[in-house]
C-alpha cells in the first residue's frame, strides 16, 4: 500500500451517502487506494458491500471488528487524506468537540494527516448557530470544508445544505494528494 495514493473515507448517514460511492469509484479510477469507514446510520442508506465491491477493500462499520485489535488506530494510520462526505450536523459535532463514540468519530480523533469534511444536511439545519460554530471550530482546527451547496435536498425544499458534487470533492483530495 503506497500510504501518499491512499484516501481514508468516512461516510455518515445522510441521504448523499450515495454520493460517496460515486466518489470512490471516480478516486479507485484515479488509481487510488480507498479504505472505507461508515457510521451505521450510514449502512442504512447504502450497504456496505457496495463500497466493498467499489474499492476492492473490507468496509469498516464498527470499533468492535474482530480483524482489528484497534481499527480506529490502525485505520487512521492508513492514509493521507481522511475525507468525511457526506457529514451530518451530528458527525460534524461531534468532531468539532472532540466526542468520539463510534468508528468515524474515532478516526478522525486518531488521524494526523490532512482532513476534508463534505457537510450535507437540511437548510435549516444548516443555518442553525451550533452548526455554524462547529463548522468554523473545524476550520480552526485545520480542517478543510468543501461546500455545501444550494439546491434541490433530499426533503423536497431547495436551500444551502446540499452535499457538493462528487467531483469537487475527488478534485480536492487530489490536490491533497499531490502535495508532497
Amino acid at each position: 500500500m503506497d500510504k501518499d495514493k491512499s484516501v481514508l473515507l468516512g461516510v455518515s448517514g445522510g441521504i448523499a451517502a450515495f454520493k460517496a460511492a460515486t466518489l470512490t469509484s471516480r478516486l479507485v479510477k484515479a488509481g487510488v487506494e480507498v479504505s472505507v469507514v461508515m457510521t451505521e446510520a450510514a449502512t442504512r442508506l447504502v450497504a456496505p458491500k457496495t463500497f466493498e465491491a467499489l474499492s476492492g477493500l473490507p468496509v469498516l462499520t464498527s470499533m468492535w471488528d474482530p480483524r482489528f485489535i484497534h481499527p480506529h488506530i490502525e485505520m487512521s494510520r492508513r492514509a493521507k487524506v481522511f475525507c468525511i462526505a457526506p457529514a451530518t450536523a451530528n458527525v460534524i459535532g461531534k468532531v468539532a468537540n472532540g466526542i468520539a463514540d463510534d468508528l468515524v468519530t474515532s478516526v478522525y480523533l486518531a488521524f494526523s494527516g490532512k482532513i476534508i469534511i463534505a457537510p450535507a444536511m437540511n437548510s435549516v439545519m444548516w443555518s442553525k448557530p451550533s452548526v455554524q460554530r462547529n463548522c468554523k471550530q473545524l476550520q480552526e482546527d485545520g480542517v478543510t470544508l468543501v461546500g455545501p451547496t444550494t439546491g434541490r435536498l433530499s426533503c423536497g425544499e431547495s436551500g444551502p445544505g446540499r452535499m457538493v458534487e462528487p467531483e469537487e470533492i475527488f478534485e480536492k483530495i487530489m490536490s491533497e494528494l499531490e502535495k508532497a
